[in-house]
């Protein structure tokens, strides 16, 4: 089989089964497994795959630019923010990650509600500038352009000194086995000590960003308090991540 072949058969596979095992591949294909990781290598490369230990799962298509963000899965980000801003309370102090669905979550927020918001958006704190009973507090620091967000060392002392009732997240990835991940490590470290200093974190997250891996890992599944998901995923899909130790809400 030429190797054009094996990589159109590495992603039917990963297509069909959510997975790719590089020790199962091989014994189908009768060829190495030194082969099948060398092909996952160059499928990784084209960004076609997200190669894990053993083999690969699927890329998340959420790691683009922020303007090509905005235009995936616009009508499902409005119902998860609206969903989400229904777990809001009066009075609250919440966390909202740099995003395309918690820029939704700014532009549904009723103008009489009374909170205070934080977040290293400046677009979530510019969207916000004109909701007289919500106070804004921007985290500076080094701004990572690619999502619109600051990061660094001076952020993150920021926020180890921040309590906050509840963040809501944002990912490229949900897996029940390897979690939650992004495309950029200090995006990881960031969303990883938010989470760290909210009593309650709820990951929003599209269809597209269901059983997808993003090459950087920011926490268990376990390690946060809800999902917030479309009511119109699979329930199969759901029942991964429940059994991996979250509370799935639907929108």
């Amino acid at each position: 089989m030429l190797t054009k072949q094996r990589h159109q058969y590495l992603l039917a596979s990963l297509q069909s089964q959510g997975q790719v095992i590089a020790k199962v591949i091989a014994q189908q294909l009768a060829v190495s497994e030194d082969t099948i990781r060398r092909d996952l290598r160059e499928l990784a490369k084209a960004g076609l795959v997200q190669r894990v230990h053993g083999g690969a799962l699927p890329i998340s298509p959420a790691v683009g630019d922020f303007n090509t963000r905005l235009n995936i899965a616009t009508e499902e980000k409005t119902q998860i923010a609206q969903a989400a801003i229904k777990l809001i309370q009066e009075e609250q102090t919440i966390f909202l990650d740099g995003g395309t669905t918690t820029q939704q979550v700014v532009q549904q927020l009723p103008k009489t509600l009374k909170l205070t918001v934080v977040t290293h958006s400046p677009s979530i704190a510019l969207g916000l500038v004109d909701f007289p009973q919500i106070e804004v507090i921007l985290i500076g620091g080094k701004l990572f352009k690619h999502s619109i967000v600051t990061v660094g060392a001076s952020a993150l002392e920021t926020i180890h000194n921040l309590r906050v009732d509840l963040y809501f997240m944002g990912v490229t990835g949900v897996h029940s086995s390897y979690g939650l991940t992004t495309g950029d490590l200090e995006e990881a470290t960031m969303k990883r000590a938010i989470s760290q200093q909210a009593a309650e974190t709820i990951v929003l997250a599209s269809s597209e960003k269901l059983d997808k891996v993003s090459p950087y890992r920011i926490c268990a599944l376990n390690a946060v308090s809800s999902l917030l998901v479309n009511n119109q995923v699979a329930e199969a899909v759901l029942t991964s991540y429940e059994t991996a130790g979250v509370t799935v809400i639907r929108a």
